[in-house]
């Protein structure tokens, strides 16, 4: 049986995540994301699945680990991100005072908690907050978190939805020690990569000149410092293409005339929401 590792405990949306990913697998959680990525450095046959940005608040923070460990991305996947308002069962919105939920979600649902007078309590986790409120015994708490929260640790879903944006998506990324891509086709695909620039003026500049003069489309290109300086960047890039697409080759071996560092991360086929919300 092949093993999904996620952060958090389960209820997470990181379980929901990988669920819908493999639902024979193995799925264990881990305290921190680099639990899960040590777990996978060195388990050739698991997986990790972890959120890499929402919609709605941005980027997680996990490029770091993204550039220490340097897995093979196999695929990313969207998930749909649906807040409920858990709390004890015959709970009622007005017995509530105090909400609890990981900061994100806190801020996602900001309207309903600002509406409802709320004394919000940020805490590690959606689905921890929920396994507190359900230990606490009191209803005047309640959490912010997956319907699987409230199935697990047996509170009421008091109000379904409460998120301020319905399309609220997180996108994830599946990723493991081996290599592996789709061969090169018809579908859609994205080549994700991170790469070090030479030190030398206009650099990022003259380095991303072939992706236009290849009419090559970067979906993502997110700098982050190197250890322990401010002046050295890696960025973390994402392209529309397959790294067979000669057009794709010949764009990133201009790139790679200007870098230190050049590693390609994964190939794979985009989701499908990408598709849809176009």
């Amino acid at each position: 049986m092949s093993k999904i590792y996620f952060q958090g405990i389960y209820g997470a949306y990181s379980h929901l995540a990988a669920l819908s990913l493999e639902k024979d697998a193995e799925i264990i959680p881990c305290k921190t994301f680099d639990d899960c990525f040590i777990n996978a450095s060195k388990e050739a046959n698991s997986k990790i699945i972890i959120p890499e940005s929402n919609r709605i608040t941005g980027n997680i923070g996990i490029e770091y680990l993204i550039f220490k460990y340097r897995l093979n991305i196999y695929a990313e996947y969207f998930q749909k991100i649906e807040h409920n308002l858990l709390g004890l069962p015959g709970t009622r919105v007005e017995d509530i005072k105090n909400i609890y939920s990981h900061a994100q979600a806190l801020s996602q649902c900001s309207k309903f908690i600002k509406t409802n007078n709320l004394i919000e309590h940020v805490r590690a986790d959606t689905a921890g907050s929920a396994k507190m409120v359900s230990k606490s015994k009191d209803k005047d708490k309640a959490a912010i978190a997956s319907s699987l929260s409230a199935k697990i640790y047996d509170l009421e879903i008091i109000k379904r939805n409460i998120e301020n944006e319905s399309e609220n998506l997180t996108r994830f990324l599946v990723m493991g020690k081996n290599i592996s891509q789709p061969n090169f086709g018809k579908k859609k695909y994205i080549t994700s990569f991170l790469f070090k620039l030479k030190s030398k003026p206009a650099a990022l500049y003259q380095s991303l000149g072939g992706f236009a003069i290849n009419g090559i489309n970067l979906t993502k290109l997110q700098s982050y410092p190197e250890k322990n300086s401010f002046d050295s960047f890696f960025f973390l890039c994402d392209l529309d293409g397959h790294i067979e697409d000669p057009k794709v080759q010949k764009s990133l071996e201009d790139l790679g005339l200007h870098c230190q560092d050049f590693h390609v991360l994964g190939v794979f086929e985009a989701d499908k929401h990408r598709q849809i919300n176009k």
